[in-house]
């Protein structure tokens, strides 16, 4: 397979996971190199997303290094095909890192996440979006605002799609009374959160100024559980893009933040009339 000159995020996932099981086994790169019938550097280039590894090969590092979990190999091998989705429409003229967000939702079996300042990505209004990305800066030209509310619009198919997968959004107050773009802008905002949530996939959690302080404030974070749960993958937004965690110790710690916060936040029902109350305030 011909080197990749930007490998994708999920391309870099699926070479730190061969890395973590060569290493677990005690097998060098020198031997991987051998077993697969490449020489050394293009294990170094696999293991770093730059190349691509054939299903075969891939089966046959997972064999040799007493891998056994046969639905984990075959999430590996269905990582390692090659990538058509439709975020490939926006290469080259949108961030990768955006794409890369599209990427592993489109691959995703559920998500959760917690946002504090702004409604979760997924769940904005093409107004409210419109607001947030022309508040960037350095500024945004329209025609890369048009082309973000585009990207924005197709991600969204994730939770409500033919395909649509179980989200869970636990939402501070403080985003919920956020005006971005104005009163009108901020109340449609509200009543499509209120629309959204009778979804049977989707569950709208409020967590209230009064529960005081809370793990990850000011964060944003998702929660993208994959096939199995070896290859879920935290996303963390930043100013200069998103940040992609998948450590062990990092899922676990994310993953107990999320519990913590799920179970700080309103239940869905006292969630829902929250929302509502906020709206008629404005």
């Amino acid at each position: 397979m011909p080197p990749r000159t930007t490998p994708t995020e999920r391309q870099k996932r699926l070479g730190s996971e061969l890395r973590r099981i060569r290493t677990a086994a005690g097998v060098s790169a020198e031997f991987a190199a051998g077993l697969l019938g490449v020489d050394r550097g293009k294990i170094s280039n696999i293991e770093s997303g730059v190349r691509g590894i054939s299903a075969d090969r891939l089966r046959t590092l997972a064999c040799n290094c007493d891998v056994t979990d046969e639905t984990y190999i075959e999430a590996l091998v269905e990582m390692a095909q090659a990538s058509t989705g439709w975020w490939e429409r926006y290469r080259g003229i949108l961030p990768q890192g955006l794409l890369d967000i599209a990427e592993a939702e489109s691959n995703a079996t559920r998500m959760r996440g917690a946002n504090t300042v702004h409604v979760p990505g997924v769940l904005q209004t093409s107004e409210q979006a419109m607001a947030i990305f022309r508040a960037a800066v350095p500024a945004l030209p329209e025609h890369e605002v048009a082309l973000r509310l585009a990207l924005r619009a197709e991600r969204q198919e994730v939770i409500t799609g033919n395909r649509a997968v179980p989200y869970v959004a636990v939402i501070h107050e403080a985003a919920l009374r956020m005006q971005f773009g104005g009163t009108d802008v901020a109340r449609a905002q509200l009543q499509y959160l209120l629309e959204v949530s009778e979804r049977d996939n989707v569950t709208v959690l409020v967590l209230p100024f009064s529960h005081g302080a809370f793990p990850g404030a000011g964060q944003t974070v998702v929660h993208i559980e994959g096939p199995v749960p070896q290859l879920d993958t935290v996303q963390v937004d930043s100013s200069h893009g998103p940040t992609f965690l998948h450590a062990e110790s990092q899922l676990a710690k994310y993953r107990a933040q999320l519990d913590l916060l799920e179970s700080l936040a309103l239940p869905p029902e006292q969630s829902h009339d929250f929302i509502r109350q906020i709206a008629q305030q404005l």
